[in-house]
């Protein structure tokens, strides 16, 4: 095991995709690269991370997050990057695919329970899909593993905007819309997490 220290994550969604564009839900089956606002975005988190002393990044296996990765990587060291599969996105089950508008209205009580950020909501799930809490609990077992297990102290997590919106509400903070190229900061200390903010452009 490692020694445990104060470890530094800051946690970034990928650049845009054509799909976000759309406005369609991609979930895990729809594997789309970045737009040219995306790989803009992408860009704009490494040059804001360029003197964060960053030692890896973890990325998740969809490759929006993998292209999103090895931009943010071109303005950092020559630094490894790690796939986990636990930060993936999330799991949308029968609506992947399909126009938000379209969606809603379909699945209209599941929609409305899955926009929600009451506590109970997060156990909602389209049919084949994951719930937000279970989400949450992948993501941050994947941190506790990188706190804990590694004796990295400047992490970068390239992920998406589910992920960071539990990250998020872990806190007690509601933000259901995270903006592609959002990058929060969070730290590990003494057994604890702590939330510092957001850097960069968050709207």
């Amino acid at each position: 095991m490692c020694s445990v220290l104060a470890k530094k994550f800051y946690i970034f969604r990928h650049g845009e995709c054509p799909l976000n564009k759309t406005g369609h839900i991609q979930g895990q089956t729809i594997n789309g690269k970045l737009t040219e606002k995306g790989c803009k975005q992408a860009a704009y988190v490494g040059l804001m991370l360029k003197d964060k002393q960053i030692e890896v990044i973890v990325s998740s296996p969809m490759y929006r997050a993998i292209q999103t990765a090895k931009i943010v990587r071109e303005h950092l060291q020559n630094i490894p990057i790690l796939i986990d599969k636990r930060i993936t996105e999330v799991n949308m089950g029968v609506v992947e695919g399909l126009h938000i508008s379209y969606a809603e209205k379909l699945y209209a009580e599941t929609y409305k329970h899955w926009r929600s950020n009451k506590l109970k909501d997060l156990l909602t799930s389209f049919e084949n899909g994951e719930t937000k809490a279970d989400v949450r609990k992948r993501v941050f077992e994947a941190l506790e593993y990188y706190a804990k297990m590694t004796n990295y102290k400047n992490i970068a997590i390239s992920t998406h905007g589910i992920a960071i919106s539990q990250i998020l509400q872990y806190f007690g903070i509601k933000k259901n819309n995270i903006p592609n190229g959002t990058i929060i900061v969070v730290y590990y200390d003494k057994s604890h997490w702590r939330y510092s903010g957001f850097i960069g452009n968050e709207k």
